[in-house]
């Protein structure tokens, strides 16, 4: 019996999931774990869902965890139909509330993701843009760096093992900072003053991010 509580209490824990907004408030309770269960599931869910993927093919793991689920709904059905008729009760299908779930996606909130999804796009297109162009010297070359060690990175894990880390990383860090917040900002503004220093002194040295205006210029010349 204490199972099948269990199973209830998960199941409307999965109601609550399915009828929470996607917006960012509902995201931030679930990576800072405001809700220990609700967080829990979803990252146990989807933890076991990529490592699954990493050792299997996705059709596989698609298989074998809708096998797993439809086997402890067929049990749990039949189970409810076995006690009900030894009760001699008319409790009604055990799965009755989960099947009134309306599971269409309204028309809004299609365009409100539709809407988000265009914004980054267009965002991050406009920024590869201007680094691959040289808008900016010293940005394009930092984000050089930036490409040269993701060729290390790539040598040393695949993009499955990655997705997995910053799947973790998603469900842990925002904690980690939120718990030790006054410590690590003092070390990010340190490290943040170091890297401005820098770009300071390379942008002094290069003649191309060292532009002066024109008017400046023509009043020099005067």
């Amino acid at each position: 019996m204490a199972a099948l509580e269990q199973v209830n209490e998960i199941l409307a824990i999965l109601s609550e999931l399915k009828d929470m907004p996607l917006n960012r408030e509902s995201l931030e309770s679930l990576i800072y774990w405001r809700d220990v269960k609700k967080s829990g599931i979803v990252f146990g869910a989807g933890l076991v869902t990529l490592l699954a993927i990493s050792c299997f093919s996705v059709i596989s793991v698609f298989a074998y965890l809708s096998l797993l689920l439809l086997a402890g709904t067929i049990a749990f059905r039949i189970y409810k139909s076995v006690m009900q008729a030894i009760q001699k009760t008319s409790d009604g299908h055990p799965f009755k509330e989960y099947l009134e779930f309306d599971l269409t996606l309204s028309q809004e909130k299609i365009q409100n993701i539709a809407g988000v999804a265009v914004a980054h796009i267009n965002g991050f297109t406009a920024e590869l843009r201007r680094l691959f162009l040289v808008e900016d010297l010293v940005d394009s070359i930092k984000f050089g760096v930036i490409l040269w060690v993701m060729t290390y990175i790539g040598a040393w894990f695949n993009g499955m093992t990655l997705v997995i880390l910053a799947f973790v990383s998603l469900f842990t860090l925002p904690k980690v900072y939120e718990n030790n917040k006054q410590s690590i900002d003092t070390y990010l503004d340190l490290a943040r003053s170091k890297v401005a220093e820098v770009t300071e002194k390379i942008k002094a040295a290069i003649p191309i991010g060292n532009k002066k205006p024109v008017a400046a210029e023509t009043d020099k010349d005067k």
